[in-house]
């Protein structure tokens, strides 16, 4: 098997959205809450708390769709606390948001700990199953693709031209957006920039949650420990990749999933003559690339990470 037989399996593709899956939910939240004006570098805690309490809602006896919606709500109320901190306060949104990422981390494993003490390997659930349709069956190649996927991928695809729509085609999206460039004018407009600013970063933090709760729902079938394994900091990355333009952000996470599908299946032809760290870190050094190049050209929110105090001018 050659590189160009890799990619051209219906599989690979499969594989590249099933994991870029939690990226886009991630990148969504993110790009939210930057266009807001706010960074949420407490992405990989809420990520990780949103895989941890969906999987325990459901292991309690809730159904799927309610422990997506419960893990929502505990991501959007992370948002909250980051937003209380950092909007009316204007605390460091840096140390903020590491401080979000270390109390959700360690909140959730320790909530883990405490309830299953005894436990040594992580109980099993019952996941989404991939939808499979027959109606998508008899169209060439995107059927297999798309028909191996779960109903929460649908939904983060859906999402995107969801949220461009808000952001781009509504006085809601153009009021955060404006929050993001130059909120005095926002003020001036009548609008409670705070109030915007703190809703985009609950919004944002349940999409958060909701793609962590994907690795525990859809992808696996049980929580673990680094499962999330640094996908929150490559949403933030991903962010700048998309010049904050979730169509973008959509190819971004693309591009990241088919690194890492395609790292995987490379180990396997080549076997051990490579150690496999090297196969690991492929998708993270190319994502640096990729970066590196779009950054350049990025037009960052203007008032991104900026405080704003009201009536100031």
């Amino acid at each position: 098997m050659d590189i160009l037989d890799i990619l051209l399996q219906t599989s690979f593709w499969a594989a590249t959205l099933r994991i870029a899956t939690p990226l886009i939910f991630g990148v969504l939240g993110e790009l939210i809450c930057e266009r807001a004006g706010v960074l949420n570098l407490g992405i990989e805690g809420i990520m990780t708390i949103g895989a941890m309490s969906g999987w325990l809602f459901v292991y309690l006896g809730f159904d799927l769709w309610t422990g997506i919606l419960l893990a929502a709500c505990v991501g959007a109320a992370f948002g909250l606390l980051h937003g209380a901190l950092t909007v009316p306060l204007g605390l460091s949104q840096h140390v903020t948001g590491i401080g979000i990422t270390l109390l959700a981390t360690s909140l959730a494993y320790f909530t883990y700990r405490m309830l299953l003490p005894d436990v040594a390997s992580p109980p099993r659930i019952i996941p989404f199953q991939p939808l499979d349709p027959d109606w998508l069956l008899a169209v060439p190649f995107f059927g297999p693709v798309l028909g191996q996927q779960t109903a929460l991928t649908w939904l983060a695809l859906l999402l995107v031209p969801a949220i461009a729509y808000v952001l781009y085609r509504t006085p809601l999206g153009l009021a955060v957006r404006t929050c993001g460039e130059n909120p005095a004018a926002a003020e001036a407009q009548g609008l409670d920039v705070y109030l915007l600013r703190i809703g985009a970063l609950m919004v944002g933090s349940a999409l958060m949650a909701v793609g962590g709760a994907f690795l525990t729902l859809s992808a696996f079938n049980a929580f673990f420990f680094e499962m999330v394994a640094g996908r929150g900091w490559i949403c933030i990355a991903l962010v700048v990749f998309a010049s904050w333009v979730p169509w973008k952000a959509l190819l971004g996470a693309l591009l990241f999933g088919a690194f890492d599908a395609f790292q995987v299946r490379l180990q396997q032809v080549v076997g051990g003559a490579v150690p496999y760290q090297l196969f690991l870190m492929m998708p993270y050094l190319l994502s640096i690339l990729a970066l590196v190049v779009m950054a350049r050209r990025a037009s960052y929110p203007q008032a991104l990470m900026r405080p704003y105090i009201k009536g100031q001018r």
